[in-house]
């Protein structure tokens, strides 16, 4: 049984609390990432059990959401991030992923072809791999949506930006800028219950809005004949997701596969809706939801990640037991990192 108490908003520690739940989704989804229900259930036992995998590894999600972290704190060391300053500290944090002893752990292939031509110097808006919505630009962003001192548009500029230097599609764009804003309004104490409404309002009211500061030309790329049109078509793939979020709440079955409700996470969209689907049905429960998100038969590792910085946003760093947490990979790095915007 989950003993986590309902926080008070805002929650204690929300910047700690994210990145720690997001790291201890990626290590608990890892080992199912590729199962079947069954096959998890028959290695792991009932869902509602599932224990942190000893030793707790996790994968390039954490990996590059650090990397995030760490750009995000270069480029704003002077001041508020610019395009170019995070455009550029975002590069040298990725090709150093990229070259990285510790980059082994089946990372996508669109991070590895694009962080493979920004090592050979290739500028950003030719380096991305511009018909990719995978979700590995999502599952990274969570630190611009905890940083406290970003203004809207410098958020989703941002959150957009470090999904485009390598998923130039513009549904990678849309569901990066969402969850970047899902995680800023739980750690600022939204209401769970509300928190759907206030996406689907953000998305609309953003729909073609194109960041042109931030992105240049990227919509060039696309098959948009405007900047405006470019970007729309993210964020209607984007509302398309929210409108099967909203119908999985309406009638919750959360002893169902997520999955095979909300989309198996492997584009952006599926990841961010299904990581929701999983948080909001256990809003007051984080290790639940923890749980119920890697039980899942697509991309639980990224899946998880979503769901545990949803839940960390919202209830802080005490939503984590301190035996998960002394345990969890790269503990120190996401502690410093959580610190310097919990402060």
């Amino acid at each position: 049984m989950n003993t986590t108490k309902a926080p008070q908003f805002p929650p204690a520690h929300p910047a700690t609390g994210s990145l720690l739940g997001l790291a201890l989704g990626d290590a608990m989804g890892r080992p199912t990432e590729f199962a079947g229900i069954s096959s998890i259930l028959a290695s792991s036992g009932p869902w509602r059990q599932m224990a942190l995998p000893t030793p707790a590894k996790v994968t390039d999600d954490t990996q590059m959401t650090l990397a995030v972290g760490r750009a995000l704190l270069t480029a704003g060391s002077g001041g508020r991030p610019s395009p170019i300053r995070l455009e550029r500290a975002l590069t040298t944090e990725y090709v150093r992923w990229y070259d990285a002893p510790d980059n082994n752990r089946a990372p996508g292939a669109t991070c590895l072809r694009a962080c493979s031509l920004l090592k050979s110097g290739t500028p950003w808006l030719a380096a991305t791999q511009a018909d990719s919505k995978g979700c590995g630009a999502n599952m990274r962003v969570a630190p611009i949506g905890l940083v406290p001192f970003l203004g809207e548009e410098e958020q989703a500029g941002a959150a957009q930006l470090q999904s485009a230097l390598t998923h130039g599609h513009p549904t990678a764009l849309a569901a990066s800028d969402l969850t970047a804003h899902a995680v800023r309004l739980l750690s600022n104490g939204a209401n769970p219950s509300l928190l759907p409404h206030l996406l689907r309002r953000y998305a609309r009211v953003n729909r073609v809005r194109y960041h042109e500061r931030w992105l240049g030309a990227l919509w060039k790329r696309g098959l948009g004949r405007t900047p405006a049109a470019f970007i729309a078509r993210g964020w209607d793939e984007v509302l398309a997701a929210l409108d099967r979020l909203d119908a999985a709440l309406a009638d919750p079955a959360p002893e169902a596969d997520p999955c095979a409700i909300t989309g198996a996470g492997w584009i952006a969209e599926e990841a961010l809706a299904t990581g929701l689907l999983c948080f909001l049905l256990f809003p007051d429960e984080p290790i639940t939801a923890l749980r119920r998100a890697a039980c899942s038969s697509g991309d639980s590792d990224s899946i998880a990640c979503l769901t545990g910085a949803f839940a960390g946003a919202r209830h802080g760093v005490t939503a984590w037991p301190t035996v998960w947490v002394e345990r969890i990979e790269y503990r120190r790095a996401l502690l410093a990192l959580g610190a310097a915007w919990d402060r």
